[in-house]
């Protein structure tokens, strides 16, 4: 049911009301809310899922959905308010929706201050998880925008979005790095080749984000774009945070750089993690507000843990210790209890953990020394590597079948499989860790590994050490897509670059429980 008034119902009716005034105000299109930056679905569960979007002034947002891409016999829901206080932005949790469908929606905004004045509506879709055990498919990477490589029509935006949206995926899994707040965008990078790279700009990515609303402008810049909103529009999100989302390798131990007026780090992440609840259609906890943590089950063969490895964490610092406690704190003690009870209650035939920092390969937080990841180097499991021997050791014991691990953070492609055989700490069962992205900036790596774990690399695409950096248009930008046989629950996990090119893929047999 489309709920908006026509131009000449509006003046059939509303003249009396509000007399001539009336017949301009709603002849220009400028005088109607609009919806600024898209739409977005996200934490799509069997029975329902959250939508997103933001007007450009105060304004009530309403949304209709349906199974049906005619809209036919669609559901009106009741209107909720997008105010300044959430930069205009509104996000609603659609319930009671049938498993395994098609579900289609729209959003238009209406003014708040002339209530019979609406927008234009902007359609979505997504598809609620299944029941029964169908294929099930998804895509996962990180890292947008970084390096100040941003959006450069001229090579086709980012274009990565589009080579995934290709696959028509359930949904993204989105492993951090959503933004480099701390990463200027400059209209002009000179190439190694001479050549110019020219990005889009806003005033607001000029410098590094400092102020609320300069943290909600590095993600609003980011929907600027045409991949990504095509994208978002189609394909669910389930998205997790990492360091540039506040700054480059932040801790409680970080020493901010120059660039930087407020020198408050906890004060910027509170600002950073306001900025990222508002502009990302996740479910919210109630138990603790703006946790990002959380379990998403998608039907009989998929549970995903969507882990946190940032607010919990303690100082970046030696990583060292060799019994666990507030310095080598990663995830930390709550977060380890929630996952060990979510993995032990999983029904699913694979258990998913969504980690934005990979387990094994060495990430040093250079400026101060030391770890910024979990890996420090070679010999027994120490620091923050205790909890993942934890993990590890809980995943063997219980017994807990069937886990994957995917990764991103490092900008670039690899897969690497543990063997307790070949591993310092050796009370684990052999697990695979896939490692994906960039999705849109710098291309760095290889990273070194650490034996601890017993690792081993089964494949890896990357730029090589004389060759860092590399801009999106050298065409090293990696996703992954993940699909699993609704029949036999095997599962395929495939790397894939922005021209969609099949670089690596493997197929792993479930084991029964």
């Amino acid at each position: 049911m489309n709920i908006k008034f026509s131009r000449r119902r509006f003046l059939a009716t509303g003249a009396g009301v509000l007399g001539t005034v009336a017949m301009p105000y709603l002849s220009r299109a400028a005088d109607r809310p609009a919806v600024t930056h898209g739409v977005q679905s996200g934490d799509v569960a069997v029975d329902g899922g959250m939508v997103w979007a933001r007007a450009d002034r105060p304004a009530q947002m309403l949304v209709e959905v349906a199974t049906t891409e005619s809209f036919r016999d669609a559901r009106a829901l009741p209107p909720i308010a997008a105010l300044p206080e959430s930069d205009f932005t509104a996000k609603m949790l659609i319930e009671n929706l049938p498993a395994s469908q098609d579900i289609f929606y729209r959003i238009r905004f209406r003014d708040l201050s002339h209530s019979a004045i609406e927008g234009e509506p902007v359609t979505g879709r997504f598809r609620t998880a299944p029941a029964d055990r169908r294929d099930v498919s998804f895509v996962w990477g990180g890292d947008v925008a970084g390096q100040g490589w941003g959006i450069n029509p001229d090579d086709g935006g980012m274009f990565t979005f589009s080579a995934m949206r290709k696959h028509r995926p359930d949904f993204f899994l989105h492993s951090g790095d959503t933004i480099y707040a701390d990463g200027p965008i400059v209209s002009e990078v000179k190439l190694a080749d001479g050549k110019i790279w020219k990005n889009v700009t806003i005033p607001e990515k000029a410098k590094v984000a400092e102020t609320l609303n300069e943290y909600r402008a590095a993600h609003k810049y980011n929907l600027t774009d045409e991949n990504l909103r095509a994208f978002n529009a189609e394909v669910p999100i389930f998205v997790q945070w990492d360091d540039h989302e506040v700054t480059n390798n932040w801790s409680l131990s970080k020493e901010l750089p120059a660039a930087y007026k407020e020198r408050d780090i906890s004060l910027l992440a509170a600002r950073a993690g306001r900025a990222f609840h508002e502009m990302y259609p996740m479910r919210e906890s109630i138990a603790e507000p703006g946790r990002v943590y959380r379990q998403i089950s998608y039907g009989p063969h998929l549970d995903v843990f969507v882990l946190d490895e940032r607010s919990y964490r303690g100082p970046n610092g030696p990583s060292l210790e060799t019994a666990y406690g507030p310095a080598s704190y990663f995830l930390g003690p709550d977060q380890i209890a929630w996952l060990k009870r979510g993995l032990l209650n999983s029904r699913a035939t694979w258990k998913v953990i969504a980690s934005d920092m990979p387990l094994s390969l060495v990430v040093s937080d250079t400026p101060k020394g030391g770890s910024e990841a979990i890996a420090q180097g070679d010999g027994p499991a120490r620091g923050r590597e205790l909890e993942i021997a934890d993990i590890l050791r809980f995943i063997k014991m219980a017994p807990i079948s069937n886990t994957v691990w995917l990764t991103a953070d490092v900008h670039y492609a690899a897969a690497h499989y543990y063997d307790p055989n070949k591993a310092q700490f050796q009370e684990f069962e052999p697990f695979w860790e896939f490692v994906s992205g960039p999705l849109h900036a710098g291309t760095f790596g290889p990273n070194a590994l650490d034996n601890t774990f017993g690792p081993e690399v089964r494949f890896v695409k990357a730029p090589g050490k004389d060759s860092q950096n590399l801009p999106p248009s050298a065409g090293m930008q990696f996703f992954g897509h993940v699909k699993i046989d609704g029949a036999s629950g095997q599962m395929t996990v495939t790397l894939r670059d922005r021209a969609d090119v099949a670089l690596w893929s493997t197929t792993l047999d479930p084991k029964q429980a």
